[in-house]
């Protein structure tokens, strides 16, 4: 099979942090994503997945299921969803209630997946929970009761999530280790690993969610979708020198000092150390980077080698017209 047939037979969607852009505002950050959706659904893209972060004050995706239902309400046919929603953080009857209305408002367009590390720091974790103890090993029930509300076997249920119920809302399992890996192959769940940013454990993931993947009503055959980093551009120049917002953007991650998207610079010397270069390479393992002829290379190869059903794609650029560049390029490799 070529490179473009590959490709062709792989679905491309997209993950956003709806990041705030230096000197800008949290609301053109919104309108921003909001853009972006709109233009991953006029170019074909599966579906739009927003993530859940807290106190961080380069993205304003806190409020997840309250984005999705913007982003939904301003589009047609993409699927919208999260990418994820940290279980740990909800009860899952509060869930299944939020995205319950979400797919009655919009029908068969929203997913659900969902994370079982915080997506914050632990003290703001403890202010989200107050006096609810959970850990991520509650992780495997939560995901069973809020499978459960959302089955027309509940209604027989003292608790009940309405409206939700009977909608059977299809659910996704994140990670970035190997234990979601497990957890969505026992439960018979479609598995997206987060190797845009935590890449290691990749491949073992994958190796365990197929050897562990047992049947569902969702689900028949194991499917498994990889997130990663893809910047393109005219050149492989120019794309080197757009992804430096998003180097810059690991950097204050690994830092902690969570600032707005920066723009790019020319070089990343003198603004990390060796150790930290090494550190966001390693981050940074999976990021694809450059022309679309270069992009479609490393993108072919990493689909042969890992065997993804699908690709979600995050780009961490300053400047809005090259992100929805970037998009537009990568949805040509498809053609």
């Amino acid at each position: 099979m070529n490179m473009k047939a590959l490709l062709q037979n792989i679905p491309f969607s997209v993950l956003d942090l709806v990041p705030v852009i230096q000197g800008s505002s949290h609301k053109k950050a919104m309108e921003n994503s909001l853009a972006l959706a709109q233009q991953a659904e006029k170019l074909g893209y599966k579906r739009f997945w927003i993530s859940e972060h807290h106190n961080a004050e380069s993205l304003v995706s806190s409020a997840t299921p309250l984005l999705i239902g913007y982003v939904a309400e301003n589009t047609k046919t993409i699927r919208v969803g999260s990418g994820g929603v940290m279980l740990p953080n909800h009860a899952p009857l509060i869930v299944a209630e939020q995205f319950g209305t979400l797919a009655t408002l919009y029908p068969d367009r929203i997913d659900l997946g969902l994370g079982r590390a915080p997506g914050t720091d632990q003290v703001t974790a403890r202010a989200l929970r107050r006096e609810r103890i959970e850990t991520v090993n509650d992780f495997p029930n939560d995901v069973q009761e809020l499978s459960n509300y959302f089955s027309k076997s509940n209604s027989h249920s003292p608790v009940r999530a309405i409206p939700g119920e009977g909608l059977e809302v299809p659910l996704y399992l994140l990670g970035s280790s190997t234990f979601s890996a497990q957890l969505a192959g026992a439960l018979g769940l479609p598995y997206a690993f987060a190797s845009h940013f935590a890449p290691t454990h990749l491949h073992d993931a994958l190796r365990l969610y197929h050897s562990n993947f047992e049947p569902s009503k969702q689900l028949q055959k194991p499917y498994t979708m990889a997130c990663i980093n893809v910047v393109v551009a005219d050149t492989d120049e120019e794309a080197e020198y757009l992804s430096t917002s998003m180097k810059l953007f690991m950097l204050n991650v690994i830092r902690n000092t969570r600032k707005p998207l920066q723009p790019p610079v020319k070089s990343m010397d003198g603004l990390w150390n060796s150790l930290e270069e090494a550190h966001i390479s390693q981050m940074m393992q999976y990021s694809f980077v450059g022309s679309t002829e270069t992009v479609q290379k490393k993108l072919n190869a990493f689909v042969a080698e890992t065997r993804v059903d699908e690709l979600i794609t995050v780009a961490h650029i300053y400047d809005q017209q090259a992100r929805l560049k970037s998009f537009e390029l990568l949805a040509q490799l498809k053609k």
